[in-house]
């Protein structure tokens, strides 16, 4: 009878908690290890580099205590890495994390219940698959997957487990986001007809880790396990440590920062990617020996796949020889302008009463606003304990205990995804990269892209 009542109370709570394993997905083994309200989540961490160590520390530091969350392991295939992480978590925790060799190894173990995923691009999605199929939970950096084979794999693992993944994309918890996400979705706006997104640096070490180099030795890591599934190349230390800067293991300006800009656009519209993107740029300035550009531009048509009468242009612009680190994301329409620069919807460029009665119209012009409370987006991945990925963090921790999805799910990934893929697809063949609906395929040349 007590087991009976124990049993009773505990389906009650997670029915209350709008926990519905036929929703969800979840195997019995999942379900075994749902999380109580006051049980202590573990955390591994799954790459400890620049990313981890600068912005998801402090974020995390910000709310663990509150939410009962404790970093517990740490996984990296260089030694020195794993070392380091594990003896600055064991400081910040003052509790023993152990250093694991690499995932498996921390999976067999059983000592987490979610992990951070911060490794080299091309690694996310994979490594995704590998947390949700060890019954984990995961916040995993942007961009989500690099080809449509790992963009696929990784979505549909995520879907069969249930288990709550938040993509790295942090614009989603800033609530100057979320007002313009509701004005243009209010239909005060009226319908989008342009959007530009910027983002540029001067930065000649901006990716680059000439201190790094000489450290990393092919013996005191796994460069098998780094590969993963890209082709077989010989030991690279740039590589490893220089990424960024190298297809197939990076696509560069897409991945890294047009696929936090490029989110909005889905986000704010609905849409999930783009009907076609032509891009162009070169490396002009930083010839040192890099594969990716530093220079892009890339168009985007963006619409409904059943009327393309309907529509509008997304234009990305990204340069690392002269900049100031100040992203930028303007929204328009026929009545004015909803700037993220500013935080500020105007009517600036918007139909004028003189213009409109010349071809017997009637004026349009937006009112002048602000949106609501801001936070800075941070250009650099090395300054640290932003706003917004805090925000962004606390959201994954909360939906971990309510198993309500987070502000990024795995969706928004797989959009941006196909973003990217389809501007690298252009970039690298010089022709218009198109999506087939029905394979989910990026084509370009009438061919599948994959690398």
């Amino acid at each position: 009878m007590e087991k009976s009542r124990r049993n009773f109370i505990r389906q009650a709570s997670l029915a209350g908690a709008g926990i519905l394993i036929s929703k969800t997905g979840w195997t019995a083994k999942s379900y075994k290890r749902i999380i109580g309200a006051n049980d202590r989540v573990r955390v591994g961490v799954v790459g400890f580099a620049d990313r981890h160590r600068s912005s998801h520390i402090p974020a995390f530091m910000n709310h663990y205590k509150e939410l009962n969350f404790e970093v517990v392991a740490v996984s990296d295939i260089w030694n020195k890495r794993r070392e380091e992480g594990a003896a600055i978590w064991k400081q910040k925790m003052q509790n023993d994390v152990k250093a694991y060799r690499n995932n498996e190894e921390m999976y067999n173990a059983k000592v987490v219940d979610a992990v951070f995923i911060a490794t080299a691009d091309f690694q996310h999605a994979r490594h995704t698959i590998e947390a949700v199929r060890a019954d984990c939970d995961a916040y995993v950096e942007k961009p989500f997957a690099e080809t449509m084979e790992d963009n696929r794999a990784a979505l549909k693992a995520v879907k069969e487990s249930g288990k709550i993944v938040q993509i790295g994309s942090q614009r989603r918890s800033g609530t100057n986001y979320h007002a313009a996400n509701e004005f243009i979705r209010s239909g005060k706006f009226g319908p989008i007809t342009m959007v530009e997104l910027t983002w540029n640096v001067n930065q000649p070490g901006r990716w680059r880790r000439p201190d790094l180099l000489p450290q990393l030795k092919e013996s005191d890591t796994d460069w098998k396990r780094f590969i993963m599934n890209r082709p077989y190349e010989a030991f690279d230390p740039r590589i490893y440590l220089e990424y960024r800067l190298f297809w197939p293991y990076s696509s560069g300006l897409p991945g890294q920062w047009m696929s936090h800009q490029i989110d909005t656009v889905h986000w704010f519209t609905g849409l999930k990617h783009p009907r076609s993107v032509v891009a162009n740029g070169g490396i002009y300035q930083w010839k040192d020996g890099r594969r990716n550009w530093d220079t892009l531009m890339a168009a985007f048509d963006y619409g409904p796949l059943d009327d393309m009468s309907k529509g509008f242009q997304v234009t990305f612009g990204s340069r690392m020889h002269n900049g100031d680190e100040n992203p930028a994301e303007i929204y328009y329409s026929n009545g004015g302008e909803l700037n993220l620069i500013t935080n500020k919807i105007s009517p600036k460029g918007g139909l004028t009463e003189k213009m409109a009665a010349a071809m017997g119209m009637k004026a349009n012009l937006l009112p002048e606003m602000d949106l609501k409370s801001s936070e800075k987006v941070v250009a650099s991945a090395n300054t640290g304990g932003d706003v917004l990925t805090s925000n962004h963090i606390r959201n994954w921790m909360e939906c971990v205990r309510s198993r309500k999805e987070p502000n990024a799910p795995v969706e928004a990934g797989y959009s941006h995804s196909i973003a990217n893929i389809m501007t690298t697809a252009a970039a690298h063949t010089g022709s218009r990269a198109t999506f087939d609906e029905a394979k989910q395929e990026v084509m370009a040349n009438g061919k599948v892209f994959k690398y």
